[in-house]
This record gives structure tokens, C-alpha cells and sequence, in this order.
């Protein structure tokens, strides 16, 4: 679960989710752009998009979950984003 919000629409993030597998748990690890933060108190919900191969994957957290294990920023955006939610945006392949 994640306690402070410390990134915002356009920076590099990685999610680290807890996954149920059966018996066994496993961390999976979701690297993308932050495209939008919505909502207010626990109702907050952010969306990660990434690419992969010429797909675009899009994925939408609360931030309240317990599955989450944790978010770190790998970088913030280079320039002052000017949009809230960046659903236009083109996103480089890596």
C-alpha cells in the first residue's frame, strides 16, 4: 500500500505488484509513464502506461490497494508537464 504520493503525470515508475499464484506469492514488477492521477482520499487511482513490441499496455491502480508492494520513481519527466492526464501521449520504445 502506498502511504505519499511522490510522483505525477509524466514521470517513469515502477510497480511492484503482489501476485497470487496458488499457494505461492510473487512480486511483478510494471514499468511505465504515469498517465493520470484521478480522485480524492482513498478513491485515488493512477494509470501506468507502457510499450510493448508496437502494443501500448495500459494499467490502472488504486492507491489504496494492498497489492501493491511498493512504487519507485526511475525518473521524473524532463520538462514541467502541462496536462493532468496525458492520454495523447507517444511514448518511445525502450
Amino acid at each position: 500500500m502506498i502511504t505519499t504520493v511522490n510522483f505525477v503525470p509524466g514521470d517513469i515508475v515502477r510497480v511492484h505488484q503482489k501476485i497470487q499464484e496458488g499457494e505461492k506469492t510473487r512480486i511483478q514488477v510494471f514499468e511505465g509513464v504515469v498517465l493520470a492521477i484521478r480522485g480524492r482520499g482513498e478513491n485515488r487511482t493512477f494509470q501506468v502506461q507502457k510499450m510493448v513490441g508496437d502494443v501500448a499496455v495500459e494499467r490502472i491502480w488504486p492507491l489504496m490497494s494492498p497489492l501493491i508492494e511498493k512504487v519507485e520513481v526511475k525518473a521524473h519527466a524532463k520538462k514541467r508537464v502541462k496536462r493532468a492526464k496525458l492520454y495523447n501521449l507517444q511514448v518511445p520504445k525502450s
